[in-house]
């Protein structure tokens, strides 16, 4: 279940992308090159991340544990960011405008991020704090962790952040479509908006996490994260000077010869 979660997540993030970028004047061949790349590198970003910051968590033997991403461990902040330049490098080669695409695709991320946490409630991980309210998680004993073996349920964070993406869908296509953004402007405010949200649900989790200044890893990286990406929103959409180039440029047809691709004649 935690592996077809990824996959609708992805599949709704693909779904998406392609309605708003051939909305602006894109074709399908070019989202469907990103998305092979991007997942991809996206997903050994994503475990990367995990390994990195949590390697005591990865199972034995090491060298086999590293992979093991049906059990779970992916960090959405490696995912996103090596998945953006591999996608990003696709964009590029095409000849379409990176700035515009990142733009066509914020929403969809965010989709994708809420979609994917459902991975979390069959795996019964990274849940919240014990709580006695009505919508409480049961969480089974063998899947609680030290401390808090005598509570049975939890803040289901995976259904917060489900929420908490949902609605932001909802935000940054409203604030597309309502004013006059410039890209990247609205993947900036898209990283803003979910590292505020993360940042919260951060002081409610309780799974393993390393710790810095008494708190976990990943609060520190929200805050960084939201303050770099919330200037960069304020700076180039209200500050910057235009400089005359913010209409989008049309995309040159896809590089011809052997590519790791979907064929055009296929797409349907």
């Amino acid at each position: 279940m935690y592996g077809l979660m990824l996959l609708l997540a992805i599949a709704a993030a693909i779904w998406l992308t392609g309605v708003r970028w051939v909305a602006r004047g894109g074709d399908w061949d070019l989202v469907l090159r990103v998305a092979v790349w991007g997942v991809a590198f996206g997903i050994i970003g994503a475990r990367a991340y995990h390994d990195i910051t949590s390697w005591d968590q990865v199972t034995s033997p090491k060298w086999k544990g590293i992979f093991a991403v049906w059990q779970g461990g992916l960090g959405v902040w490696g995912g996103i960011l090596l998945g953006s330049i591999a996608g990003a490098i696709v964009v590029r080669r095409s000849g379409a405008r990176i700035r515009d695409f990142m733009d066509a695709v914020a929403p969809g991320l965010l989709l994708a991020q809420g979609i994917g946490r459902w991975g979390n409630y069959f795996n019964q991980e990274l849940y919240g704090k014990p709580t006695s309210l009505p919508w409480g998680l049961k969480i089974d004993f063998e899947h609680r962790v030290p401390g808090y073996l005598s509570n049975a349920t939890f803040h289901p964070t995976f259904l917060y952040e489900f929420i908490y993406d949902l609605v932001g869908v909802g935000i940054l296509l409203w604030v597309g479509s309502r004013f006059r953004i410039r890209p990247p402007a609205l993947f900036a405010l898209y990283v803003s908006y979910y590292c505020f949200g993360r940042f919260f649900e951060e002081l409610l989790r309780v799974d393993p996490a390393h710790h810095f200044l008494g708190e976990r890893l990943n609060f520190w990286v929200s805050i960084v994260v939201f303050l770099c990406s919330t200037a960069f929103f304020v700076w180039w959409q209200f500050i910057r000077a235009a400089p005359g180039d913010d209409e989008p440029r049309r995309a040159r047809p896809a590089p011809a010869g052997p590519a790791m691709a979907v064929p055009k004649g296929r797409v349907r």
